[in-house]
């Protein structure tokens, strides 16, 4: 039996983890791109495991590489429905775990073993939660950068005299990191405003405002762009260390004279500059056409940025290198890997369009680097990237399972 499925990289650790005699699965992972895959996820039903493996836990695996170092690895269960009445470990949805692909490095063996004990608690690498602290904040990072987007506390009116902030917009925000360990609880802690300025862990200097910020979605009618407002649920599905995955769900909204709602879940994985995204709409139509968009003009005030944009076709991406005054250089990209791209724009934003289908998923691409704290120190090298990125989402790893 063949699995094809997500990417990514491993955090070799280096101790020892004794396994039950003969109780293991090796897996070979392989792809046909001559390119380097860093921090690749790699993605195994847990089937596949429960079958090799019969009454693994999540607790009491390990998964080892070809030289026996044990990786980090994260067990989903986002399928709730799952249950395991007879309590053998069947209940899971995915194994999860990283490994970088050097160029020219095809195939990768690894093996998943029981053991005695519990296996080790690895340092998440991904992260998300709500933040009441700041109204209602949703805030996620991995050890690359961070986001937020804002719920219906932030859109209500303020009292007279209370001074509360009042901002109306399903943009998505970004945070830059120049460290590796998760920073929304710090910089949420430090209070609001500090993070805007570089203390030595990066800073916010994105600007959203009503714009789609980086990765927000509207309706496009040909000529104007239809958004909704902030969200207004949350729900977290996956948490860490590995991968991070929420869903938010936005109310109806007038998508020109057409009404449409969304709910729209996040995945980002460690060691990626990318989030993927799927959306999906409900509107009385049979089609219409989705717009995922992001800022013109990102930048602070006071940083006289000059902002380099493109629309690449090949990619289905748009995207854009951002230099600023003081604050150093950023890029940003939108895709959607899948479709034939078709591009437009408003005042505000730049749009990489695709026509949908009611309950159909939107699988879209964000990201965004910035010059400081990664290896991305132009346009050419963000537009490499980015086209690196798009072409491992259109042509998956592969998961072989050794006798199956």
């Amino acid at each position: 039996m063949r699995v094809i499925h997500y990417l990514s990289v491993a955090l070799p650790l280096a101790f020892p983890l004794a396994a039950g005699a003969a109780e293991r699965m090796t897996l070979t992972v392989s792809h046909d791109l001559d390119i380097a895959r860093p921090s690749e996820t790699i993605t195994v039903p847990w089937t596949s495991v429960n079958t090799a493996l019969p009454g693994a836990r999540l607790q009491q695996i390990v998964v080892k590489d070809a030289k026996g170092q044990v990786l980090p690895y994260q067990v989903t269960n986002v399928a709730p429905q799952l249950k395991d009445p007879k309590n053998v470990g069947a209940a899971y949805g995915e194994l999860i775990f990283q490994h970088s692909f050097a160029r020219g490095e095809k195939s990768a063996r690894f093996t998943v073993e029981k053991i005695d004990g519990v296996a080790p608690v690895f340092p998440p690498r991904t992260f998300g939660r709500y933040i009441p602290e700041r109204l209602d904040d949703f805030a996620w990072e991995n050890d690359k950068l961070g986001h937020r987007m804002y719920g219906p506390a932030l859109a209500a009116p303020a009292p007279a005299g209370s001074g509360k902030e009042v901002l109306v917009t399903s943009g998505i925000d970004i945070w830059f990191k120049k460290v590796s360990y998760p920073i929304v609880d710090r910089w949420y802690n430090k209070g609001h405003d500090h993070y805007h300025v570089d203390e030595g862990e990066g800073m916010d200097m994105y600007n959203v405002g009503t714009t789609r910020g980086l990765g927000g979605t509207g309706i496009w009618d040909g000529q104007r762009l239809w958004t909704g407002r902030n969200y207004a649920t949350w729900k977290v599905l996956a948490n860490g260390p590995v991968r991070t995955v929420f869903e938010v769900t936005y109310d109806t909204w007038d998508g020109g004279g057409v009404a449409v709602s969304e709910t729209k879940r996040i995945s980002l994985d460690a060691g990626q500059q990318f989030d993927r995204v799927s959306s999906v709409f409900a509107f009385g139509k049979p089609e219409l056409t989705v717009a995922v968009g992001v800022n013109k003009t990102p930048a602070d005030k006071g940083q006289e940025a000059k902002v380099d944009a493109a629309n690449d076709a090949a990619s289905a991406a748009v995207l854009q290198w951002v230099h600023q005054k003081s604050n150093g250089d950023f890029g940003t990209a939108i895709a959607i890997p899948a479709s034939g791209a078709t591009f437009a724009e408003d005042e505000r934003n730049s749009l990489v369009l695709a026509k949908v289908k009611p309950g159909q998923p939107l699988q879209y691409l964000m990201g965004a680097a910035w010059d400081r704290a990664s290896e991305f120190k132009s346009m050419a090298q963000w537009r490499a990237a980015v086209a690196d990125f798009v072409s491992r989402e259109r042509n998956p790893v592969r998961v072989a399972v050794e006798g199956q």
